[in-house]
């Protein structure tokens, strides 16, 4: 993707033209359609290529039947040739019949060009859309979700809006350039050279404006990315802005990426649209060197005054698609900066092929897990786990505990791999997780975390996610055990009521209907990260019992910052810079009076409480 250097300079895309061709070979299963557009659209262009020469024939028509008159005396030298109206007629009727079929080439080629690029964009989003299911963590972890956003919607429309529309005009227009061209030959080659000699200026200007926008249709794009990344971040942290009373400095953030959007946008559209005048212009000073050597011709009876009406006619066509060409171009540079950042998100290093692996899990899963000797960092040059190792048997409940940053978070992601280890290994019921499917070993997990997810839709379609069978008694009995329940009655459509922005769901509310969902699932090992993190003292004595209900008989990981949810854990394994300094039950630890005495006495200290159990 285009990024900003250290100076503050744009960064070109590494090949404009590469990300052209990969857009190119990415349609050509739809190539037929598009070779079939491309033939219509030239039939088109020469089709009104032919028309100027038939006028000049009616023009040469009507001038031979005025009487000539001595242009000094005004004496009549001839009546002229008698006035030939079926000729006229027959000239007309080919003229008729030539736009016509002009029509309806360029009508089925701009459907045609149409469909296909709107396929193209629908595929794309699709590629998109399961390449952020294969994409690691690691990569949606350093990537703004705006970024992500901004290539599915205005990236793709840029693409698909582009060949849809610059591809057609940019081959049109070369057609009719270089068919004018020959036509102008054809007729009469001096006037010919004097149309180019006029307009070889309108070149030398097209390549020096292509050549000075491209940076900022670059640049633009970058610039839009940013903005749905500030726009996606303040809206959806719209609560966290307010209570910190800084609207004034996402005002001024927000401000100031605009306003160097509304620079580059003005840039490119001011530099692109010089264009139109100065070929406007071009091609006027060409009317007036064709209409100056032509009278100069016809005085001489070199040509005939048709030919200058076909020349005029030919000029327009000549210098109107440079216009285009540019235009095009320039339009083809914004598809191509935006075509780059798409294909650089869809070949994105992708999770490892796991289609060889053939190593199943017991029918019925007990629950033991081997950790051994496990090593990982986020990055290659800071370790954050070091040589971590531990034993749990089945059914244990195990709670993950230390300061900020002792790496709780980032066990859990290499249990669950959605990180992969540096080295060491992990193994459940004795196979290697690294040996399994990473989609069988997430179904024997359920997850509850910090952060409440729920989608747009039914309580019922939240509860039962990706799950079948489950009846309304099922839904009646975990949201009893939850304290759902009474929320749930007092909704009037009960679990078909739709989650939206208006309806009114606490946080705490949406951590319970997480919850539930979890246990709905029934997995034989469970992960839960703080989940009682939203809800108050109360709910959290009806949760804490529900999940001792929930984990009784299954593995599960339980981290938690509040240490008096997990006095009941088997295990608590107290982390601190990467290893386990300390592990056992919670009265084990205590009387150790280690570090985790530490954290569990500062915490009844902040409670205003003396005691420990």
């Amino acid at each position: 993707m285009p990024r900003i250097n250290k100076k503050g300079s744009i960064e070109k895309p590494k090949n404009l033209g590469k990300s052209v061709k990969k857009l190119f070979r990415y349609i050509k299963s739809y190539l037929p359609l598009v070779i079939i557009s491309l033939i219509l659209i030239i039939a088109s262009t020469v089709f009104r290529l032919v028309g100027p020469n038939q006028l000049s024939k009616i023009t040469d028509i009507i001038s031979a039947s005025l009487p000539e008159i001595d242009a000094v005396t005004g004496t009549l030298i001839s009546l002229g040739a008698s006035f030939e109206m079926a000729e006229i007629f027959k000239i007309a009727i080919v003229l008729i019949i030539l736009y016509v079929l002009g029509f309806v080439c360029t009508y089925i080629a701009n459907v045609l060009m149409g469909t296909t690029c709107h396929n193209m964009s629908r595929n794309l989003r699709a590629d998109i859309s399961r390449k952020i299911n294969r994409v690691p963590l690691k990569f949606l972890d350093r990537t703004p979700y705006g970024d992500v956003l901004s290539c599915v919607t205005n990236d793709v429309d840029t693409v698909g809006q582009t060949l849809h529309q610059s591809v057609s005009n940019l081959v049109s227009a070369i057609v009719l350039f270089l068919g004018s061209l020959i036509m102008m030959f054809v007729t009469n080659w001096l006037m010919a050279l004097a149309a180019i000699g006029s307009t070889l200026l309108g070149f030398v200007l097209m390549f020096f404006i292509i050549r000075k926008s491209q940076k900022y249709f670059v640049w633009q794009q970058q610039r839009l990315a940013e903005l749905d990344g500030v726009v996606e971040e303040v809206y959806s942290g719209q609560s966290i802005v307010k209570t910190y009373n800084a609207l004034g400095e996402t005002t001024e953030k927000f401000e100031k990426i605009n306003h160097k959007l509304y620079t580059a946008a003005w840039k490119s559209q001011f530099i692109s649209g010089i264009m139109q005048p100065i070929m406007g212009f071009i091609g006027n000073f060409g009317y007036v060197v064709v209409c100056i050597l032509g009278a100069v011709l016809t005085m001489n009876g070199k040509i005939s005054f048709g030919v200058i009406v076909s020349f005029m006619i030919y000029i327009r066509y000549f210098t109107n698609p440079l216009s285009q060409i540019a235009q095009a171009m320039t339009s083809i540079q914004t598809a191509a900066a935006a075509a780059e950042r798409v294909f650089n998100f869809v070949e994105e290093e992708e999770l490892a092929d796991e289609s060889h692996k053939n190593v199943e899990l017991p029918e019925k899963i007990k629950g033991n897990v081997d950790i051994s000797h496990i090593k990982f960092g986020y990055d290659k040059e800071r370790e954050i786990i070091h040589d971590f190792s531990v034993k749990i048997k089945a059914g244990q409940k195990v709670a993950i505990v230390g300061p900020t940053g002792a790496g709780k978070t980032t066990i859990v992601n290499l249990l669950m791999r959605f990180y992969e280890a540096n080295s060491g290994d992990i193994s459940i019921d004795g196979v290697s997780i690294y040996d399994m499917k990473s989609s069988q070993l997430r179904d024997i997990f359920s997850m509850v975390l910090q952060d409440t997810w729920l989608f747009e839709g039914t309580i019922r379609e939240n509860l039962v996610y990706n799950k079948e069978g489950i009846t309304d008694e099922d839904l009646d009995r975990v949201c009893m055990a939850c304290g759902l329940d009474h929320f749930i009655k007092t909704l009037s459509n009960g679990y078909d009521t739709i989650l939206s922005d208006e309806t009114n769901v606490s946080v705490g509310q949406k951590q319970l209907l997480t919850i539930a969902r979890a246990m709905l699932q029934n997995t034989p090992m469970l992960i839960l990260d703080e989940a009682t993190s939203n809800v108050d003292t109360r709910t959290e004595e009806l949760i804490q019992s529900a999940m001792d209900k929930l984990t009784h008989g299954r593995t599960s990981f339980v981290i938690a910052h509040r240490l008096s949810t997990i006095k009941n854990a088997d295990i608590i394994l107290v982390l601190k810079d990467g290893d386990v300094i300390e592990s056992g039950n919670h009265k084990e630890l205590i009387k150790q009076n280690g570090f985790y005495a530490e954290l569990y006495n500062s915490q009844f200290s902040l409670a205003g409480c003396d005691q420990i159990d």
